[in-house]
This record gives C-alpha cells, structure tokens and sequence, in this order.
C-alpha cells in the first residue's frame, strides 16, 4: 500500500515515516510539507492513501488540498491526521473529502488500521471526533451568517458596538440587530458567552 504523508513538520514526518515503514505492506512513496507540494507529489506517485495534516502554514490548507486531491481523476484516501478537533475543521475536512479524521495522539495501532480501512473504502474517525460529528447531527444549530460571524470576531477583540458600526460602515442599531440574532443562534444572553460558544464551535478564532 503506497503512501504520502503531507505535514509542514520534518520532525512529524520522520516519525510517521518510521513507524510506517516497519509495518509490512506499508511503503511511504513521499512527504509534502504544503498543500501545493502535496499535489506534484501525488501526481508522479500515485498514492493508496494519504496522511493529510490541516494547518500547513501558509497557501493552501489540509481542507482544500483534500478537496483538490479528491477532485482529481482516480484520487487516493486521504485520512487527516491533526492536533485540531474543533466542529469546523472537522467539517471543512469531512465536506472535503476526506475517508478519515484521526488525532496525532492516536494509537500506532489504530493509525495503522485506520490506513487500512480507508485503502478499503471504509471511513474512520477518532472516536471524539465521532461523537462530535453526532451530537452535531442530533442537535445542529443554526449556523451564523457572514456578517453574523465577522461581527463577533470583532467582538471577541474587544470592540464596543460603536466601533463595530464604524468598522463594517453600518449604524449602530443594525449590529445591535446582528448581535440579537447571534444570541438566539447560539442560545447565549451576553457577549462574552457568545464569543466562547462561538469559539468553541470553531465559528472563530
């Protein structure tokens, strides 16, 4: 089974490619440390399987070379493999593409039966990331609009509702009414609350 591991991390990627290459029917075929180098690489080696980080620094992202890979002709699984957990990366990587979705910090053993599994065809998930992605399904929230979400980033940086409406060239009322809204979204009754919802739901940063 051909594999290419994409991680901006040297250190990661020697690991990875160690553990690896000592299990029998594994063979890492080649290392990107960036979405745009992930492509060339598939390209020329025609992976199974490809082990995905999400943040690759800067240019394109884990979420969008996984959706450019898949999007290609007779594309490889592509498994992410990250320290991130929030609802949105986890969606922006599911929507992607990708078969898998599993932690740096999980199990050798699980990785390697996670590898395999997607060769099959079959999806694998951390098991918190599963639960997530249920709790999710079972209770979905309304999601918050464009402007909604840039208008408590803004909060989050500490900035009143006057500066708000300066900034996005708005009046007042309206980001009251913007703000309204995203207390109902998030079922939350202050601003604070709002941020930390909206953080931990991965709707920002």
């Amino acid at each position: 089974m051909r594999i290419v591991l994409v991680d901006d991390h040297p250190v990661v990627r020697a690991g990875m490619r160690a553990l690896l290459s000592s299990v029998d029917g594994l063979e890492v075929v080649g290392e990107a440390s960036s979405g745009e180098e992930a492509l060339d690489v598939i390209r020329t080696q025609h992976p199974d399987v490809v082990l995905m980080d999400l943040r690759l620094g800067s240019g394109m992202d884990g979420a969008e070379a996984t959706g450019a890979i898949i999007a290609g002709e007779r594309p490889p699984k592509v498994v992410v493999l990250t320290t991130y957990d929030t609802d949105a990366d986890i969606l922006r990587a599911v929507e992607a593409g990708a078969s898998g979705y599993l932690l740096k910090d999980s199990d050798p053993e699980k990785l390697i039966d996670a590898i395999r599994a997607a060769a099959r065809g079959e999806t694998v998930l951390d098991p918190g990331v599963a639960q997530r992605l249920y709790r999710r399904i079972r209770a979905p929230h309304e999601d918050l609009s464009a402007r909604e979400i840039e208008i408590v980033t803004l909060v989050a940086r500490g900035m009143s509702n006057r500066a708000i409406a300066r900034e996005l060239f708005v009046t007042e009322a309206t980001v009251k009414s913007h703000l309204v809204h995203v207390f109902s979204k998030l079922s939350v009754d202050s601003r604070t609350a709002a941020v930390a919802v909206a953080r931990d739901r991965g709707l920002i940063r």
